[in-house]
This record gives structure tokens, C-alpha cells and sequence, in this order.
């Protein structure tokens, strides 16, 4: 599934309520720094000359929905088809986003989703600090597992580095974590054995996270071994965490 505008919805989201998006990729292919093995809009895609939409272009959009919409969104979401903090005007683009939403809809939340992999950069760090939501990812606390379900572009990428990078923020972000079960060529995938479970739980123990968001599998995914979760075990996954105080959001 491909979003074929800058900006669309509002759509309701499971964890963010009336959500409006925004996708400062290509509308007709994915571009990311991961391919993970349960993204919605499916695998990685060859493109030699990416179309980004430009800074005035995303601005325009975004006046154009705010100053007509009925209602007004709970959240302005960037997400769309692939990593949103690979455009290389990223800050401008937070910075005319936050005037926007000032101005048409003070009261609704500016929000990224993001794989983390490029929080090295300083520019994206700044932009990130100006949003109410940092919602950003790791889908395992053992890197080879992370490697299985995220399929990074970069292949030295370890969590070791994510983790460094999510420091940055003093906790002052929500992390978000896919669970999900199957297999990939040959090779299972769960990150809910025991083991991860105690890795992730470490993790988000040196992290101290103001959120944890935890989900499963919902639409149609590029591999189709994949399953479900049940829900009573991501409530017993969250559980740990909100014994100690920490606020976990569960999307079952």
C-alpha cells in the first residue's frame, strides 16, 4: 500500500486517534534505510532518480488540507512511504509544519514515526526536538534479529548505535516496537522468546522512555509467513513496564 499525495487522510489511527498524514517520499515507490519484512507499503524498490516533493510543495499541500478540513486532526503524522527523515529539507519542512499547525490547528500534535537510522544527523535531531511526538523504532534488542525483521540498507548497523542515537533525547520520546512471529528464508522470527523479551526489557530500562508503543501486524505485509501476536500476550508483554511506571500503549 503506497500513498499517492504529500498529504492524505485525516484517517484514524489505532495508536494516535484522527491522524493527518504526511509522506515526504516518492508517491509512487518506497524509499527507506530499512526494508522491513512486515512494512505495509511492501518491499524496497530500485529507484534511480527519486521524486521528493520539495519544501514549498509539502508546505502548500499541508495550508491547502488544514484551511479546508471539517475537523480538525487530532495529530499531523509524518509516516508515508518510507523514511520521512531521509528528505534532505527535513528541518524546514518541521519548522513551516509547526507555523502551520499554530495557525490552523493549535491544539493537534505534530508527530513523526521513524526507523531511527538517521538521528547521526544533527539536523534531524533539531527537527525531531520540535515535534510534541518522537515515536521512534526498534523492533529488537539483539541485532541479529534486528537485521531479519528490519533488513537495514546499512548492514554495520547495530543497536548498539540506535541505542547511542535515542539517548540523545533523555527519554523524552516513545518507543516503538513491532512484535510479530514467522519465517524468513529459512530462518524464524520472534522477537518474543525470553531472551529478547529480557534484551528489549534492558533497553528500555537504560532508555527510560516517557512512552512505550508496542503493536502487531495489522494490514497486508510483504512476506506472507508472518502472524499475529495475541493480544493477552502483548498485554503480559507490557506489563513489566507499567509495574515500574512507565506508560505503554498496547495495539493488539
Amino acid at each position: 500500500m503506497l500513498f499517492d499525495s504529500i498529504v492524505y487522510g485525516p484517517i484514524r489511527s489505532r495508536r494516535l486517534g484522527v491522524s493527518l498524514g504526511v509522506n515526504l517520499m516518492p508517491t509512487t515507490a518506497k524509499l527507506c534505510t530499512f526494508d522491513c519484512v512486515y512494512c505495509e507499503c511492501g518491499w524496497n524498490q530500485p529507484v534511480s532518480h527519486p521524486q521528493l516533493p520539495t519544501r514549498e510543495q509539502v508546505r502548500a499541500a499541508l495550508e491547502y488540507q488544514l484551511s479546508t478540513l471539517d475537523v480538525q486532526p487530532d495529530v499531523i503524522t509524518f509516516s508515508g512511504n518510507g523514511e520521512p527523515t531521509l528528505h534532505p529539507d527535513f528541518l524546514g519542512i518541521i519548522q513551516d509544519t509547526c507555523a502551520l499547525r499554530d495557525q490552523y490547528c493549535p491544539h493537534a500534535k505534530v508527530s513523526v514515526l521513524s526507523n531511527s537510522t538517521q538521528l547521526g544527523r544533527k539536523d534531524v535531531v533539531e527537527a525531531l526536538l520540535l515535534c510534541d511526538n518522537r515515536i521512534l523504532k526498534l523492533d529488537s534488542a539483539i541485532d541479529t534479529t534486528m537485521q531479519l525483521i528490519d533488513k537495514p540498507v546499512n548492514q554495520h548497523l547495530t543497536v548498539a548505535q540506535i541505542v547511542q542515537w535515542l539517548s540523545l533525547f533523555e527519554g523524552n520520546f516513545t518507543l516503538q516496537t513491532c512484535f510479530l512471529r514467522g519465517e524468513y528464508e529459512g530462518r524464524v522470527i520472534d522477537n518474543t522468546t525470553p531472551e529478547e523479551l529480557s534484551a528489549w526489557y534492558q533497553i528500555v530500562d537504560i532508555l527510560h522512555p516517557k512512552q512505550v508503543m508496542i503493536y502487531v501486524i495489522d494490514r497486508a505485509t510483504p512476506l506472507q509467513t508472518l502472524s499475529k501476536v495475541p493480544a493477552d500476550e502483548m498485554e503480559a508483554i507490557a506489563a513489566p513496564l507499567r509495574e515500574k511506571g512507565i506508560d505503554v500503549i498496547v495495539s493488539a
